[in-house]
């Protein structure tokens, strides 16, 4: 980290000890550990949760849950997480450190690809979505929720990596499908009426769209 992200998260609330303890684990247990939501947008999420203080949650890109323990710890007991993760292979530490948690209760993992999970998610709707899985179909996950009436008015979407690295702002190799991914998302967005949004520069950026 360079000396104003030092600084920013030592003045930030603490990082949870369970979260701590994960992001050991996940230097340990993980390929691309960096992929972690980690201290500062994990407080990010934990505040907007805690102002929302949404009912219904759903994640696309469990991950190692990191951002899946921040965001429910921050929910009501009656609340419910919804999150889905491709690679079976994370399952475990995710099921260990939401276990660890607390809050077991709260959520519900899923295995499979998002957009084949998502239509089976019934018809009722999520105060909170939060995209970080594959940034090849970021516009495909986000189309979804609107083809399947995920999102109503009010819903917030957060979508995380829309500055991937600043590549979005340099020339794009053509083999480059992530970084496009990530573009074309961002370029729809920006033009859809039906939302705010805005873009934090919060580590690889993070993308607050509110659905009007």
């Amino acid at each position: 980290m360079n000396a104003i992200d030092i600084y920013i998260s030592e003045h930030s609330s603490d990082e949870p000890i369970v979260l701590q303890e994960l992001t050991r684990q996940a230097h340990l247990r993980a390929i691309h550990p960096r992929m972690l939501s980690g201290h500062v947008q994990g407080r990010v999420l934990a505040m907007l949760t805690s102002i929302i203080r949404p009912k219904r949650v759903l994640e696309l890109g469990t991950f190692t849950a990191y951002s899946t323990i921040a965001l429910a710890l921050e929910m009501n007991d009656d609340s419910k997480l919804i999150t889905i993760e491709i690679d079976d292979e994370l399952g475990d530490i995710a099921s260990e450190f939401i276990d660890k948690a607390g809050v077991r209760n709260i959520v519900t993992q899923k295995i499979g690809d998002a957009l084949e999970v998502m239509p089976t998610l019934g018809n009722k709707p999520f105060d909170m979505v939060f995209i970080d899985a594959d940034k090849r179909k970021y516009l495909e996950y986000y189309n979804s929720l609107f083809d399947n009436e995920l999102v109503v008015a009010g819903s917030l979407i957060l979508a995380d990596n829309t500055l991937w690295d600043g590549k979005v702002v340099e020339p794009l190799d053509r083999k480059d499908a992530q970084t496009a991914g990530v573009l074309a998302f961002n370029e729809f967005v920006k033009d859809d009426n039906r939302v705010e949004k805005v873009i934090l520069p919060i580590r690889d950026g993070l993308t607050m769209i509110r659905v009007k």
